[in-house]
Parts: structure tokens; C-alpha cells; sequence
């Protein structure tokens, strides 16, 4: 008996004769590029190096987009970028050893972000393999050992044959929830030697579900249903899932109180009758959180930002929703379901009852206005006004993507995304220089809006070699640098520890020339003038600077 699924993989005649005479002069690095292609793939990130010139030769006879960075690392916050705007696995291609390894902070911050990034290296040769140390150039007694820590997952190929199956899996890796940084490895020879094997045409793009134990949603949601004070806290599993909508009818119908972690910016409606908004890091809200009968967690492990820095003791029942196993229930006890976030919320949408609560928004706008009364009484106009200013001057739909500075600290409490997706930090891993590469990333992803990058003048240093990068490919970013002349976050922590500081002072160039040097235009503001000159460099096509030269100051911690 012959089945469906039998005829379909029975070859054609056109593709049997393809197979048989594959086109000559193609080498391993051709079957990495058309296992990408036949993935999906439109554009890859990188930087070529000695080991990996089989890719990029392929490259050159493909129909992929490549997009060149100067540093590694900022390769890998581009890729970054790209995975979260687009939802797709963003292959970013890497040589041997230094570039490797040039890579590892980026892809730190793809993990704790659980942004899809495929990173494809090279390796030394095949004989230099397995721990001898040959001196080859780029050496590593255990290269894939340095990643194994970072990344979900660790394929390595040592044959051609091998390259189709090894990247699928690898991408299958990146996009099943929670998504995340993959990596494969291939050695040198195998990318550079001739191969018979035939093109590659087709794969297995779609990744595994993770769907909820319905046992455990049919608790969930008995709790919710006859809660009396049910909060919800949503963090950036929900913005990975695209669960936002559904997560506004689980807040709607249980009329529970939402609030959103610096991952989950904009998962939920800014001005909704029922947000909380995101200022999580204050006690008020963590109060109000700690007196819910029943707390649902959606995509967030509580981590030290989204529970207060650890100070956040819940008295009622917990239900977390979480992806990563390693996060669940990892640090309060409760109804654990690992799940993705839209299946589970689909679940509990199908079972939980109708809860009405008419007192729920009024208790809503009484924790916000605490929070308001707080802040006002620590006369930070500049910084309101400054932070104001950029959600006055960029568009609704445009995304901001906030290196680790203390606008951005800011931001994650009191910047209206506006919307899912749309406002991106690097408060995953916290390290410096994510914002103007990773704007580059989302440009080339969606070139339709412009994109906000925001930096402190220590972690513009970390990205300035990108001007290059923006100009070469025109993309559409304006990039904001609040340059208070050193690590103003750091001088601060130190300042209130031990009353001076170490190191957080820095010489730094005129931004605004420099700039101009890469052809890019760049223009010096003030707090008066920066929502017209932002404004003026977002709706101007190619990339921009904007300089506000300002020493801004922290809000006052509440968890001390």
C-alpha cells in the first residue's frame, strides 16, 4: 500500500536529474548557505576571517544578503535584533577562535533574552582536532566548550554530509520556546573541499510546541476564577510568544492587574485601566504584588530586576508560566507550568470564568499615583523632561533599542513602549555596547520605520566602529548618546558607597565630528531641543547622531 506521505518524499524526475548532477565548483560553504536559503533565510550577519572564507566565498554564488559588521560582538547584537523584530533564527557567521570567542557577550545577552540567533564558526582543520595542541592558527584546545555555557544548544559537523542536518537542528534549537542563541561549528576543510553532494532544497524550519499540561492550566485556572485579589506580572515571554492580545483578555476578564518586567515593555496597554504599568522596581507596586491572593507570572523567572531586587516576598498562591525549565520555580515556589506563553494563556482563556472586580482599576490608579508622589519628591525634572522628550519625537510603531545606561534605567520603569516588541534593552545579560548594533540589526530587518538606538558615552565607545557599518549600508537609525563623560551609573553606585570613584571617568571624542568623519550627520542638543532635533534626525532617511551632553541622575532605589 502506497501512502500520501510516501508520494511526497518520492523525488520528481526534474529533481532526481538536479541530484544526480549537482552544478560544479561548489564547496561545503555552498551547502551552508542553501541549507539557510531553503530555511527561510534572506540575510546573515558576520564577519569573514581566514577559517571561514568557504561561507563567505558561498555567500558571493547565493542569493542571501549579507550584512558586514566591524566587531564580532556587535555582529551578534545585530543578529540579535534581527531574531527578536523578525521572530526568525538570525544566522550570524563567525570565524575561528578570536572571532569566535569576540562573540560570547553578545550571545550571553541572546540567552538571557531568549532572542534566536544561529551562530555558524569555523574550526581549525580536521586533524587539529580533539585536544592536540598543532598550532594552528586560531587554536583552541575545546572551542565549542567556551559556547557550551551560553548557547541553548552545541552542533558540530565533521563531514559534509553532515552540514544540512546539523544546521537544521540548530535552527529548529533557536525558535523552539524559549528561543535562544545556537551554535554550530564546522572546520575549515570540510567548508573549503569541492562536494558531489547534491544542492539542498529543502528542510524542517518549524520548531517544537510547548504546550501546557492541561492538569496544570485547570488548576490555574480554578485559582484565578475565585481569586479575590488576582495580579498578573508579565515578562518577555510574552512579547517572544506574541501573546499580548491574549494576555489582555486573561487581565480583562479576571480583572487582574498587570504589571510588565523590562523584558515584557509593552505587552500590555501603557494606559489600560488595569496597568500597573512597569514600575516593578518600586515598593508600592511590589507591595500591591505581595498582597494578591493569586499572582499569575507569565514569561518571567523573578529575577533580580523583576522582583525588586530579590526583596519581593508573595503571600498568596504563585502561578508561573515559563519556557525555561531552569526558571521554573527557580527562586518562589508555586503552581510551575512550562509551557510557551501563548499556548498557556490560550489554555486558561478556554477555562478560566468571568471575574468581576469594579474596585480593580481605582486600585490600580491609587499604586501609580504613590509611585508619581515618589519620584516627584526627588526634583528630577531633567530627567523626566529628557526621557518625555524621546517618546514625544519617536514614532508609535518605531522600535528603541537602550544600551546600559541610566536613561535606560529609567526607561525600563517609565517609557511607554507603546506597543510589543517595540522597546528592547540589554538588561538581560547587562552588558555595555548593545544599542546602536542592535539598531542596525532591527533596520535591516524592517527598513519601512525608522529605529532609536540610545547609548551613554562609555557604551558609545564600545559601538562607535558602527558608524561605518550604517553609512556603508545607509540604514535608517538615529542614534541617541547622552554623554555625561564617564560610566554615570557606576559613578553613582560608587559615589553612594564610598563617597568617590574608581575608574568611571572617561576622555571621550567630539561624537558630533566624529560622526561626520564616517559621513554620517550628527548634531550637539540640549534638553530644550531635543525632541525637535531627534524628531528632524528620525525622519530623515540613513543614519544619524544626536548628542545631549547631560549628567543625569538615578531615581531613588526602594529595595535598599
Amino acid at each position: 500500500m502506497t501512502h500520501d506521505h510516501d508520494l511526497e518524499l518520492r523525488p520528481t524526475p526534474a529533481q532526481t536529474e538536479a541530484a544526480l548532477n549537482p552544478p560544479p565548483g561548489r564547496i561545503g560553504g555552498d551547502l551552508v548557505v542553501e541549507t539557510l536559503a531553503a530555511l527561510g533565510t534572506t540575510t546573515v550577519f558576520g564577519l569573514p576571517g581566514q577559517h571561514a572564507l568557504g561561507m563567505f566565498d558561498a555567500l558571493r554564488r547565493s542569493s542571501l544578503r549579507y550584512i558586514g559588521l566591524r566587531v564580532e560582538n556587535n555582529a551578534g547584537f545585530a543578529a540579535d535584533a534581527y531574531g527578536r523584530i523578525t521572530g526568525e533564527a538570525a544566522p550570524l557567521l563567525l570565524s575561528t577562535g578570536p572571532g569566535a570567542l569576540t562573540s560570547l557577550a553578545a550571545l550571553q545577552e541572546a540567552a538571557s533574552a531568549s532572542a534566536p540567533v544561529l551562530a555558524i564558526s569555523s574550526q581549525i582543520p580536521t586533524p587539529g582536532l580533539g585536544g592536540g595542541r598543532h598550532g594552528y592558527l586560531h587554536e583552541l584546545t575545546d572551542q565549542s566548550a567556551s559556547f557550551r555555557g551560553v548557547v541553548k544548544s552545541v552542533h558540530t559537523v565533521r563531514a559534509q554530509s553532515q552540514i544540512p542536518s546539523a544546521i537544521e537542528a540548530a535552527w529548529k534549537s533557536a525558535l523552539t520556546a524559549p528561543h535562544g542563541p545556537v551554535w554550530v561549528e564546522i572546520p575549515q576543510d570540510v567548508l573549503l573541499a569541492e562536494t558531489a553532494i547534491p544542492v539542498v532544497t529543502g528542510g524542517d524550519a518549524f520548531p517544537e510546541e510547548l504546550p501546557p499540561r492541561p492538569e496544570l492550566t485547570a488548576v490555574a485556572a480554578h485559582l484565578l476564577s475565585t481569586a479575590a485579589r488576582p495580579a498578573i506580572i508579565a515578562g518577555g515571554g510574552v512579547v517572544r510568544a506574541d501573546a499580548s492580545k491574549k494576555l489582555r483578555q486573561l487581565a480583562e476578564r479576571l480583572q487582574a492587574p498587570v504589571v510588565t518586567t523590562p523584558g515584557g515593555k509593552g505587552a500590555f496597554p501603557w494606559k489600560h485601566p488595569l496597568s500597573l504599568q512597569s514600575w516593578i522596581e518600586d515598593r508600592h507596586t511590589t507591595d500591591f504584588l505581595e498582597d494578591a491572593d493569586v499572582l499569575l507570572v507569565v514569561g518571567s523567572g523573578l529575577g533580580e530586576l523583576s522582583s525588586n531586587y530579590h526583596t519581593f516576598k508573595p503571600r498568596g498562591r504563585v502561578i508561573q508560566i515559563e519556557a525555561d525549565l531552569g526558571k521554573l520555580e527557580s527562586n518562589h515556589p508555586g503552581l510551575g507550568i512550562h509551557a510557551d506563553a501563548r499556548l498557556a494563556l490560550q489554555a486558561l482563556l478556554e477555562t478560566v470564568s468571568e471575574r468581576p472586580d469594579p474596585s480593580a482599576p481605582k486600585r490600580v490608579r491609587e499604586v501609580l499615583a504613590k509611585v508619581a508622589d515618589r519620584i516627584a519628591a526627588q526634583e528630577l525634572t531633567l530627567e523626566q523632561h529628557v526621557l518625555a522628550s524621546v517618546r514625544a519625537a519617536l514614532p508609535t510603531d518605531s522600535p528603541s533599542f537602550w544600551d546600559m545606561t541610566i536613561l535606560a534605567y529609567w526607561a525600563w520603569s517609565a517609557f511607554d513602549a507603546k506597543g510589543p516588541n517595540h522597546m528592547h534593552s540589554a538588561q538581560g545579560a547587562g552588558g555595555l555596547g548593545y544599542g546602536f548594533p542592535a539598531a542596525l540589526g532591527a533596520a535591516v530587518a524592517d527598513p519601512t520605520r525608522p529605529v532609536l538606538a540610545v547609548s551613554g558615552d562609555g557604551g558609545a565607545l564600545y559601538s562607535i566602529a558602527e558608524l561605518a557599518t550604517a553609512r556603508q549600508h545607509h540604514l535608517n537609525v538615529t542614534w541617541l548618546i547622552v554623554d555625561d563623560g564617564g560610566y554615570g551609573i557606576l559613578r553613582e553606585y560608587m559615589t553612594d558607597a564610598y563617597g568617590e570613584t574608581t575608574g568611571t571617568e572617561l576622555a571621550r571624542p567630539d561624537y558630533v565630528a566624529l560622526a561626520e568623519s564616517f559621513g554620517v550627520p550628527g548634531v550637539r542638543t540640549s534638553a530644550e531641543t531635543l525632541e525637535a532635533d531627534l524628531r528632524k534626525a528620525l525622519s530623515e532617511p540613513g543614519p544619524s547622531v544626536v548628542v545631549l551632553p547631560a549628567v543625569l541622575r538615578m531615581f531613588a532605589p526602594t529595595h535598599l
